[in-house]
């Protein structure tokens, strides 16, 4: 089979015996918010169903491509990998990972083939006949007290940790302003000695350690052009009450 470039494209989710349709609209929008597009419902309670649409939110695309399967064999078919999500210890699970180290086993693989993770029904889980139909069990480290998630909660985590084991974890960037230059920096230094001068807090004749440290604290602001214009404005502005008095 050819390699899948984007290996998210090659990752199913796989959902069994949802009783609520508002789950699977939740579980849509949060697949689609991580990039994940496959969806596989087994035996779906109801759907579909007009409230999985309201929540899945942006998410149209996903619920308009899932695909309805009668048997979770149906649903794994032609997958190289299984992964069964389960928050309950059991006494034959095989392997068992974390989400994390098992999101790093369905990427690798889906780089050449169809993966699932695969999720039970909301009371309780996946059984353990199904569980057995899958490779490896991963769980989510949670509260040992209380680890049970909300259905569409775990797809979420579930498919954050997928996208970072893919490499998408960029995000955006603020807008990065002009660093003041060495000469602007020393200019605001001269005009903060004059104006601190001319207000009486610094004494040049006894400076102490107060220039060192203000030159210290603008070193280490890394100040952009616009910050020093708007410190030297300032100064600029104290200059000018400071002559006033002066002069009257």
């Amino acid at each position: 089979m050819p390699a899948h470039p984007d290996r998210l494209s090659a990752i199913r989710i796989v959902l069994v015996a949802t009783s609520h349709p508002g789950n699977i609209g939740a579980a849509a929008r949060a697949m689609w918010t991580m990039g994940l597009r496959q969806l596989v419902l087994v035996t779906p309670e109801r759907y579909p169903h007009a409230e999985a649409t309201a929540l899945a939110t942006g998410a149209a695309a996903v619920l308009a491509n899932a695909r309805i399967a009668t048997t979770l064999d149906d649903a794994l078919a032609g997958c190289a990998l299984a992964v069964g999500l389960s928050a309950r210890p059991r006494a034959f699970a095989g392997r068992v990972l974390s989400m994390r180290e098992a999101a790093q086993e369905m990427v690798g693989c889906a780089s050449e083939r169809d993966v699932a993770l695969v999720l039970g029904t909301e009371m309780s889980g996946l059984s353990n006949a199904e569980l057995a139909q899958c490779h490896i069990v991963a769980t989510i480290p949670a509260n040992p007290e209380y680890p049970s998630l909300n259905l569409a909660a775990a797809v979420q985590v579930a498919a954050y940790e997928l996208r970072l084991a893919a490499g998408e974890d960029r995000v955006w960037a603020a807008p990065q302003f002009r660093q003041a230059t060495h000469d602007e920096i020393e200019a605001l230094y001269a005009h903060a000695s004059r104006t601190l001068t001319a207000l009486r807090f610094l004494n040049p004749a006894q400076p102490k350690r107060l220039l060192p440290r203000l030159r210290r604290l603008f070193g280490r602001a890394k100040l952009e052009r616009e910050e020093v214009n708007i410190l030297r404005g300032i100064l600029a502005r104290v200059d000018q009450f400071v002559d006033r008095d002066r002069n009257r």
